[in-house]
């Protein structure tokens, strides 16, 4: 069930001091990751400082795009529950200066009200 979720694009999540040692070549010295969700080849990492997207691109996914968005840069952002047919909540992040949101998946597994509270906790700064 978990790959049929990866492949609709759906997010579960990640222990964060895993993902700090995986990605701490693109961490600042004192950057700490609190929160990451996981797609097949992507993530969603949360750090106390902005909020990386990893994009895995290509067959292989040895070319990746690391996407760093200050939580200053986050205009407003959207959250949908899932529903009793539609078991997927979504995430909606509003960029300035970005036409379209960036919109995110999260299966049941992943608590959106969390995943709110998180992005509020630095937005709101």
């Amino acid at each position: 069930m978990a790959i049929f979720n990866g492949l609709l694009g759906n997010a579960s999540k990640v222990a964060p001091g895993e993902v700090q040692k995986e990605y701490s070549q693109i961490l600042t010295p004192h950057e700490t990751v609190e929160h990451a969700y996981k797609l097949i080849r992507d993530m969603l990492i949360f750090t106390d400082k902005r909020l990386i997207l990893v994009d895995k691109q290509g067959m292989t996914g040895k070319k990746t795009e690391y996407h760093s968005v200050p939580y200053k840069s986050i205009t407003h952002y959207a959250v949908e529950t899932a529903g009793h047919f539609d078991l997927d909540a979504e995430l909606c992040l509003y960029i300035s200066g970005a036409g379209l949101p960036l919109k995110k998946t999260f299966n049941k597994s992943v608590n959106i009200y969390e995943v709110q509270s998180v992005l509020s906790q630095y937005i709101l700064k």
